[in-house]
């Protein structure tokens, strides 16, 4: 099934409620473009979190799940789940995100570190949305609650008001 990870664990470490001001539909293909555009692009460490690591810099992978695994959110699986969700919104949306991080050393020589590997579970009800954060495993340089503050904060970038609006986080 599309969006759903069969496997997405029960206990999590963090989540966050936002009340939202659009259709789960507007939502879920924004969501879905922001994660394709967002695939291999370049950050800084401070673009995304407290830098634990002076400069450093961040590159997001990101798969949509399918039944039993994720597959990577290229052009192709980006307008196959957009299909979809033209069809019919999803209830869930489960994403893998591998966090790769490159410190730069002398003469602009980049050393790759250990990669974090997070699962994220969107979970669209009328008028809200929740955000469920697994770390899987790596050094946690972005954390749980970092993450959802840099997704909330790019998806409500892509709308022309902001449709995120903070409840609780847990």
């Amino acid at each position: 099934m599309l969006g759903f990870y069969e496997g997405f664990p029960t206990n999590v470490h963090k989540t966050a409620a936002f009340a939202t001001l659009v259709s789960s539909k507007r939502l879920q293909e924004q969501i879905i473009k922001l994660f394709h555009e967002l695939n291999n692009k370049v950050f800084s460490l401070e673009d995304v979190a407290v830098p634990s690591t002076p400069q450093c810099t961040v590159i997001f992978e990101f798969g949509i799940a399918e039944t039993n695994n994720f597959n990577y959110l290229d052009d192709e699986e980006a307008e196959k789940t957009l299909k979809a969700i033209r069809k019919k919104p999803l209830q869930i949306i489960d994403i893998f995100c591998a966090i790769r991080y490159y410190k730069k050393v002398q003469d602009e020589e980049k050393r790759p570190l250990r990669f974090d590997y997070y699962m994220l579970r969107f979970l669209f009800n009328k008028n809200m949305v929740e955000m469920l954060v697994l770390h899987e495993r790596g050094p946690r340089y972005v954390s749980p609650e970092e993450i959802i503050t840099f997704l909330a904060s790019k998806i409500n970038e892509a709308f022309s008001k902001k449709v995120l609006k903070s409840l609780e986080t847990s």
